[in-house]
């Protein structure tokens, strides 16, 4: 017995990935089903010394008693037999055949045609059912155009793009799924040689999350790109720009402490949070610039620490309160590490939760800092521009 333990949702994700039950598939192919065996064996020994992998486990396949019959081609072609005929009909005879259904009130019951029990398990019996021989209505035993022998044989086969196949499964603990997927390619690459004709291939969530990684990195800096544009349309300057996206690096640092408190695994979960941070914690920064500018320009304040100091406790109490409100929120998805369910939303919330603290604390300290020391040239460049926009 093997066990393997997982989550619901990630079972599916990676039933549907890779068509088992694991983060990590290597998929052994090749024609001969003792050859797979013997290769899966080899790839097994040697990934039980990776570091990180857990539930290692050989598909099961194994050898069971059966009853084989291998019908001669020629016998049967002298005696006029159709082989694809006779097939079929012992396949009726021994496996059975529904030929209708009995309706009994509510229930449905199959009516099947083959032996009786008796004649289907007893070897000598087999040899020795009646084939009739047309036109001429003989009847010869089995056994005069096929060999009926005990044997053994693989209790399943599977098959994959029209090759036999067997899979070595894994997940992955404590370590990066990338990782471990890395180590186990080396590992196999240097330790085992597959016979000519035989072949690898490694599959499961690692994957997806490859391809997922990328696009979202794309789409990270699509998403900072369209933010700084939108700043810059409306503050007509890049320093402003550039000092109110300082929120995303300080907003990271939370998501990246949070991250190493918890789980540890940069997962695709995780990297949709990065990039939910960049619009929250740039929210922030918007507050803060934008009440500056407002006592300059509609309040009579000189650019000075006075002017700084108010503006940063004016708004201090409208920041708190969104970042209380959406972190308050998440608290119950923190605090929901390995319930059913979870997989997904938890990590999200992780790195969204450690990113609002951490750019709330930083943003009251480091934004009227930066802006007092650095932006008085551009927020009167910005005044200057509102004002001439005004009077036309």
């Amino acid at each position: 017995m093997f066990f393997n333990v997982g989550q619901p949702i990630s079972h599916r994700l990676d039933h549907l990935l890779s068509g088992v039950r694991a983060q990590i598939a290597v998929k052994v192919f090749g024609n001969s089903l003792s050859q797979l065996r013997a290769s899966a064996a080899e790839i097994y020994t040697q990934l039980k010394s990776v570091d990180g992998i857990i539930d290692l486990q050989i598909e099961q396949q194994v050898l069971i008693p059966q009853i084989k019959i291998q019908v001669l081609r020629e016998e049967a072609a002298n005696l006029g037999i159709n082989v694809g005929e006779l097939v079929e009909n012992l396949q009726k005879a021994l496996r059975g055949e529904m030929v209708g259904q009995v309706i009994d009130n509510q229930k449905f019951f199959s009516i099947y045609m083959r032996f009786d029990d008796e004649s289907r398990a007893d070897l000598e019996r087999i040899k020795k059912a009646i084939i009739k021989v047309m036109p001429d209505a003989r009847r010869i035993n089995l056994e005069a155009v096929a060999d009926v022998y005990e044997a053994e044989g693989p209790n399943i086969v599977h098959r994959e793009n029209m090759q036999r196949r067997i899979v070595v499964s894994a997940n992955a603990s404590g370590r990066d799924l990338d990782t471990v997927v890395k180590d186990i390619k080396e590992k196999i690459d240097s330790s085992i040689s597959l016979p000519e004709g035989y072949y690898y291939t490694l599959g499961g969530q690692f994957e997806s999350q490859q391809t997922a990684s990328k696009l979202i990195l794309l789409l990270g800096l699509l998403s900072l790109a369209g933010i700084f544009i939108v700043l810059y349309s409306h503050f007509k300057s890049a320093f402003i720009s550039f000092q109110i996206m300082l929120n995303v690096p300080m907003a990271f640092i939370g998501g990246i402490v949070a991250l190493g408190l918890g789980d540890r695994i940069l997962s695709v979960a995780s990297l949709v949070a990065f990039v939910t941070l960049c619009g929250i914690s740039s929210r922030n920064g918007i507050m803060m610039i934008s009440h500056y500018l407002h006592l300059l320009m509609h309040e009579g304040e000189k650019f000075n620490k006075e002017m700084v100091i108010r503006g940063s406790l004016e708004r201090l109490v409208p920041v708190l309160m969104t970042a209380l409100t959406a972190g308050l929120a998440l608290i119950p998805l923190v605090l929901s590490a390995g319930t059913t369910g979870k997989e997904i939303l938890h990590p999200v919330a992780v790195v969204i939760f450690g990113g609002l603290i951490s750019s709330t604390l930083l943003d009251m300290v480091v934004t009227p800092v930066v802006f007092y020391n650095f932006g008085e040239r551009s927020a009167l460049k910005h005044l200057k521009i509102k004002n001439v926009k005004d009077d036309v």
